[in-house]
């Protein structure tokens, strides 16, 4: 699943019956007229050359010429049309099939329930290599599988005018051929292994790339005096994708340089032959200019087939990525019975939890046995590393514990459908995204039921107190949050601070309103202490009654909770409301009053007795 493309030739065949008829499917007309018309203009160099040979036999000969001299025009207009219209179709089929296999892979990406892959650097290689494949690869198959028929077709119509006149010429001419199949076609595994290989390296170019012109990135970089080391940075990757690259491009010199001589002397000796057979009055004048044609378009049309075998073969060797991607299944196990989840009456209870993100990796959560009961505020505190995020994820379902279970009023989370889940929660995270789109989608997003509706979605801003900062921009609930696009219709985009957009992500809490468990992990970020205060007062008001998880690292923004749980090291320290976690004198209450210490001033200036300090003595 995270390897190389593997499979060989038997591999990629297999692959190319399903992509054409994806093609066929996506773009039925353009893709029969495409083929229609490669095909004619397949059949047009042998007829060409044909006619020439008529032509001047009737020249040498005294005869009529002007037959063959309408006909030459003729192929001549249907060749340059030809060349018009193939590229037109070529286009048409490359924007339907280009669209079909990007809705396939995203489909098939978003289908995800869960994030293990994405948090996995070889997957996301995959993906990108996948993105690669969609974007660029049909085309490239397709145009190898058409024009491989033109070349076909061309090669049928010399062949037969050498098997006219020369029947061992033409094997001799046919023979050598075969290394460059050979070659071609290792080459392409080649370059294929190449994509693959310098996948991780151009992944990282492309964020050293960004990280420079990243408007969120922009001010630390310009503190720091990062951008020239980004630079290198980004440059580094370039080098070594270089350097592999032209390692390969010398291979494919090597192999190509040295067939393409062998090319030029079996043509070379097959003039020499055709001349001596015209000398000896066995050949025409006529005859040879067919022979010199008929070889020399027999190579073209032979290297047009195996440059288009090679084309393909790589194109559906890149192509297993793709593949691997929209094959690759669930990444949660479906439930054997899927239940429905109920409605949130006794609560939701973790039954010896254990997790970690991968085997040979430490226990994020060891053996959490704890109860969030319906209608309750419970919070879950603790020192960085603790598990607190770690336990959300999986009550969100974005893992599965690694053993023991998360019941649902009784129901396993595992039987419930994801998605059916997630409906049934609204969350705020701590580092909440803030997407280019505009306010009211922002928001909007929140609950897609909701995202034309501007009556629930300002009303969702008000409680989180952003509603008269959205409505004062430029286009109001209308304009675009963020710079990252620029068009004629959001050129009045504005940017949000981070307290700013931490409101904006409240409101789309707020706006899933009827969800039975209510998730709020670090809502204070980024707001100054009034507007914090004003937050979790709402906050306090929306969740009364409601089934809420607290998180937060600012314990007096959790001490009116009904319950706290304090996580240490992945497992439950204790539990208690906060006074008798006060009184128990444990975790909590040493982290309480280290925090609460913060805010006190020190004997030295609580006491009058020692005087101005020296600052307020000058």
């Amino acid at each position: 699943m995270t390897g190389a493309p593997r499979g060989g030739a038997r591999g990629a065949a297999r692959r190319l019956p399903g992509l054409l008829r994806l093609t066929w499917r996506a773009a039925p007309a353009a893709a029969t007229g495409h083929l229609a018309v490669v095909a004619a203009g397949g059949l047009v160099p042998p007829a060409a050359a044909w006619v020439t040979k008529l032509l001047l036999d009737r020249l040498t000969g005294g005869g009529a010429v002007l037959a063959p001299v309408l006909a030459l025009a003729v192929l001549g207009a249907v060749l340059a049309m030809t060349s018009h219209l193939t590229r037109y179709l070529d286009a048409q089929v490359r924007r339907e099939v280009g669209l079909a296999m990007q809705d396939r892979l995203f489909a098939s990406v978003n289908a995800f329930t869960g994030v293990r892959r994405f948090e996995d650097p070889r997957f996301l290689d995959r993906i990108r290599m996948a993105q690669q494949a969609g974007q660029t690869t049909p085309m490239q198959l397709v145009s190898a599988v058409f024009m491989g028929v033109q070349s076909a077709l061309t090669l049928a119509g010399f062949v037969t005018a050498l098997l006219v006149i020369s029947a061992p010429m033409t094997a001799f001419v046919l023979v050598s051929a075969l290394p460059l199949l050979l070659v071609e076609l290792r080459l392409a595994r080649r370059r294929a292994e190449f994509l693959w290989g310098t996948s991780p390296a151009a992944r990282r170019q492309g964020l050293f790339a960004g990280l420079q012109t990243d408007v969120r990135a922009a001010t630390e970089i310009r503190l720091y005096g990062l951008g020239g080391w980004f630079r290198e940075r980004m440059l580094g990757e370039t080098r070594a994708i270089n350097r592999a690259e032209r390692t390969l491009d010398r291979r494919v010199l090597g192999g190509q340089g040295g067939l393409a001589l062998a090319g030029a002397l079996v043509a070379g000796a097959g003039l020499v032959w055709a001349v001596l057979r015209v000398r000896a009055g066995v050949l025409t004048v006529g005859d040879i200019a067919l022979f010199a044609a008929a070889v020399g378009g027999t190579q073209g049309s032979l290297e047009g087939i195996v440059a288009r075998a090679a084309d393909g073969y790589q194109a559906l060797l890149v192509l297993a990525h793709y593949e691997a991607v929209v094959n690759a299944g669930p990444d949660l196990p479906a439930p054997a019975v899927r239940r429905r989840a109920p409605e949130l009456r006794a609560g939701i209870e973790l039954r010896d939890v254990w997790f970690r993100y991968a085997d040979g990796h430490p226990w994020a959560l060891r053996g959490i046995s704890l109860t969030i009961p319906a209608g309750r505020a419970t919070a879950l505190v603790g020192r960085n590393g603790a598990g607190k995020s770690t336990l959300v994820k999986l009550l969100c379902r974005l893992y599965d514990p690694t053993r023991g279970a998360i019941l649902w009023d009784g129901v396993d989370l595992r039987d419930i459908p994801p998605e059916e889940l997630r409906e049934r929660i609204g969350a705020v995270f701590q580092h909440p995204v803030g997407y280019d789109l505009t306010a009211r989608e922002n928001i909007g997003i929140g609950d897609l039921s909701a995202l034309h509706d501007l009556d629930r979605i300002r009303a969702a801003a008000v409680r989180a107190g952003v509603d008269a900062k959205l409505a004062g921009l430029p286009d109001g609930y209308d304009t675009m949050l963020g710079r990252e696009f620029f068009s004629d219709s959001d050129a009045d985009g504005v940017m949000l601070s981070g307290g700013q957009w931490q409101r904006v992500a409240l409101a789309r809490a707020f706006l899933r309103d009827a969800r039975d468990l209510l998730v709020l992990d670090e809502p204070g970020t980024g707001l100054d202490a009034a507007a914090e205060h004003a937050v979790h007062r709402r906050l306090r008001e929306h969740r009364a009654g409601r089934t809420s998880l607290l998180i937060s690292h600012r314990l007096s923004a959790v001490r009116d909770a009904d319950a706290i749980v304090v996580l240490a090291g992945g497992e439950v320290a204790e539990t208690g409301d906060h006074a008798a976690l006060m009184r128990a004198g444990g975790e909590y209450a040493g982290l309480f009053r280290l925090q609460a210490d913060g805010y006190r001033l020190d004997d030295t200036e609580e006491d009058p007795a020692a005087g101005p300090s020296p600052l307020t003595a000058r």
